[in-house]
């Protein structure tokens, strides 16, 4: 691996990761692999464990990684990659908080919990998500790990997300590290990376807006498998009624 990030989400990971690929950096590690690979969630949680964890075998042909759960890890996969380049993405507190809760952290908490969608949720973390283990990584990691269980409280939030970056620079040899925001664009990343900067925009993807209108997605569809379950279900019931009938 060459490049560490060790950022927490929604601080621009996914662009960071499509900016990486496109500078060679391929292929880049993010949770979206998670989705891709469910059975990455059992490696993840056992390293958060601290029990035995292959980390060659789902991480060896990874050139980069982003985002959570990688972030969490950043001080294994440096003691792993000792010349691997850190890249601590960064984004005004107030702002990272709003996103993340009106984004992932409603998505994995809020609406599994909501009693108008619960039933509904179920089928699509089977078919969407590929299984409940991503939402239960998400939970012991990030939610409960990270955050104490505790995110609801913005001012708690926001503590542990500066003093995680902090910790990332007091903890990163500086010749080594980068402190990025994805506003900056291609000129601090390629020149830290010591790589030409490419003739294209920079990726802007994944933003709060992106995240909202998926979220509304899956709420609807959260609503209408039960609503067409339940339907089928009695016009099935309605039908053998009628047949039974003499």
């Amino acid at each position: 691996m060459k490049v560490i990030g060790a950022g927490f989400g929604r601080t621009g990971t996914m662009s960071l990761k499509i900016a990486l690929e496109t500078l060679g950096f391929d292929p880049c590690y993010h949770m979206t692999e998670v989705f891709a690979y469910p059975e990455h969630t059992g490696f993840w949680i056992s390293a958060w464990r601290r029990e035995p964890a292959d980390w060659e075998g789902v991480l060896g042909v990874y050139e980069a990684a982003v985002d959570w759960p990688a972030c969490t890890f950043y001080e294994e996969l440096m003691e792993r990659h000792p010349d691997a380049k850190v890249i601590l993405s960064v984004r005004d507190p107030e702002r990272w908080y709003e996103s993340v809760r009106n984004t992932i952290y409603e998505l994995s908490v809020i609406v599994p919990r909501h009693p108008i969608y619960r039933i509904g949720y179920t089928f699509v973390r089977l078919f969407v998500f590929r299984g409940p283990g991503n939402i239960n990584l998400a939970d012991e990691i990030i939610w409960q790990g990270t955050f104490d269980g505790r995110f609801e409280d913005k001012d708690h939030a926001i503590e542990v997300f500066e003093r995680h970056n902090a910790e990332v620079q007091q903890r990163a040899p500086e010749n080594r590290l980068l402190v990025y925001d994805v506003k900056s664009g291609w000129g601090p990343l390629c020149e830290f990376l010591g790589v030409e900067e490419p003739d294209e925009p920079f990726p802007r993807t994944n933003d709060t807006a992106q995240m909202r209108r998926r979220l509304q997605e899956i709420k609807a569809i959260s609503i209408v498998v039960p609503t067409t379950l339940t339907l089928s279900v009695a016009a099935a019931l309605v039908l053998l009624l009628r047949r039974a009938r003499p």
